[in-house]
């Protein structure tokens, strides 16, 4: 009965942490594991988005050329692409944004020749880059960001 009830408990974990994400199941538990972490972009620079948008802004496509370049270069494998947005709409039309933010992005480097596995996640406004409630925070909340 106890191991029966441990694992109902790491059932309702794992559907809990995967919720927001469009990252396949096996990337995830792959993390950190004895097999060696995923590739681990570190020089990879934010992409910011316009007010309630995820089309690639123009002053961010040189940005983005740069990372698909560095991507390439460094020989990466696998890249994660997460999905940022301020504080304003609710947590559930967040979480949208945030991954057509994550999936224009994904789908820009593809366009650039990435060949890397390219996953997402969205994390809507849960983890913001600057804290406020004012224009300058937002700004730089409305993002996507590279991760290991």
């Amino acid at each position: 009965m106890i191991a029966s009830v441990s694992f109902t408990g790491a059932c309702a974990a794992k559907k809990t942490e995967t919720a927001t994400s469009t990252t396949p199941t096996e990337f995830t538990e792959d993390r950190g594991t004895s097999e060696g972490p995923v590739d681990q972009p570190t020089n990879l620079d934010a992409v910011y988005f316009d007010y309630d948008q995820s089309v690639i802004r123009d002053d961010q496509k040189a940005t983005l050329g740069s990372n698909a370049n560095a991507i390439k270069s460094m020989g990466l494998g696998r890249v994660v692409v997460e999905g940022h947005c301020d504080e304003r709409g609710s947590d559930e039309y967040n979480l949208a944004l945030g991954e057509r933010r994550a999936n224009a992005v994904k789908q820009y480097l593809a366009d650039s020749g990435v060949t890397a596995t390219i996953d997402t996640v969205s994390y809507g406004e849960a983890q913001p880059a600057v804290q406020g409630s004012d224009e300058s925070a937002w700004r730089m909340n409305r993002r996507a960001e590279f991760k290991k």
